[in-house]
């Protein structure tokens, strides 16, 4: 019998279809964004799926249905612990903000209610930051309450072999009476920093020359917006820095810093990609080196979703949900040493 799942803040089941992968089954999953779950629900056919805020699910109903569950799963949502945040003045941040204070609380509740042998807890690498430093000591003196110890890392998904440069915080809980966990051994290094023992970064070329072909421009939606004239002039594998006067551009178009830093970023086919966000822009990044979006079944690929997963709604709507995934190829790495370690 396969070890049981409960998955929270689920999305488009990144978390889950890794840990499908390495012999787990999800048997709930929820989220509170309706088109994520119309998604789930036509990718896990066999779990329950419940499209509801998580301070509405009565964890322990799911315990006494299912009397034993293996582990919790989740990455309460980010934003008030991104770096964006910091630009909006308007919202405060970290679990000072009123959504990041009830997502950590609840997914601590999940835990109280479910007890699970472990649970995966996965958020932006910005959760170890200084000023979130009280969001990690929540977590920390949770998971002591409740009797679990932790392990945590922040990892960068290209150096597990995925073509993009996306680094998450992953805590792992496990009941004390357990050993330690020990996250998987980096399996990829930047090439221009090799490890020994490390195959190369997988790059943008790698895993999309079998797909990149060409077609039309659209003209109503071009890529760079009313800078794609410009666009077309970034070398692949840069952005608006190209055009300033500290990189020695002749005739200076933008102030050092002045943008975020996916203003009409390029992608290189040398390299990974950079994190692909859960908003689709008109100049916001990273776009094709051939200076146009890229594809919903490109996205896919740079998160290291199967081909054959499916994503429903309009085109934002799918790009939201890759977005706001974890590559699933990084949770199977992490599942498979969960089921090694205590199984």
């Amino acid at each position: 019998m396969k070890p049981k799942i409960v998955s929270v803040f689920s999305g488009v089941g990144g978390i889950d279809f890794g840990f499908e992968e390495a012999g787990f089954e999800t048997i709930f999953a929820s989220d509170i964004w309706e088109r994520a779950c119309d998604s789930l629900k036509v990718n896990f056919p066999n779990s329950k799926v419940v499209c509801d805020d998580i301070v509405n699910i009565d964890f322990k109903e799911i315990k006494k249905i299912h009397k034993k569950i293996d582990g919790l799963v989740g990455g309460p949502p980010c934003p008030p612990f991104s770096k964006s945040r910091f630009y909006r003045k308007e919202k405060e941040r970290g679990i000072d903000d009123l959504d990041g204070y009830n997502t950590v609380t609840n997914y601590f509740r999940a835990v109280d209610e479910l007890q699970p042998k472990f649970f995966f807890f996965e958020n932006v690498h910005g959760f170890v930051f200084k000023p979130h430093k009280s969001a990690l000591e929540l977590v920390e003196s949770e998971s002591e309450r409740l009797g679990y110890k932790i392990t945590h890392k922040v990892l960068n998904s290209a150096d597990y072999g995925i073509a993009q440069t996306r680094q998450r915080f992953i805590c792992i809980g496990v009941k004390k009476t357990m050993t330690d966990f020990e996250f998987p051994k980096q399996t990829h290094s930047d090439p221009k920093k090799p490890i020994k023992g490390t195959k190369k970064w997988v790059t943008c070329g790698d895993i999309l020359s079998d797909i990149d072909i060409e077609l039309p421009e659209d003209e109503n939606m071009q890529a760079g917006s009313k800078h794609k004239d410009l666009l077309k002039l970034v070398p692949p594998g840069d952005n608006y820095l190209f055009f300033t006067k500290e990189r020695n551009h002749p005739n200076p178009v933008f102030k050092w810093r002045s943008r975020y830093w996916s203003f009409l970023l390029k992608l290189s086919p040398e390299r990974p990609s950079w994190t692909i966000q859960a908003s689709h822009s008109n100049n916001m990044g990273p776009f094709h080196w051939n200076n146009r979006f890229l594809r919903i079944d490109e996205i896919k690929r740079i998160q290291s979703f199967k081909d054959e997963h499916i994503f429903l709604g309009s085109f934002k709507e799918k790009w939201r949900q890759v977005g706001n995934a974890v590559p699933p190829k990084l949770s199977k790495l992490i599942a498979s040493e969960i089921l090694n370690q205590y199984y």
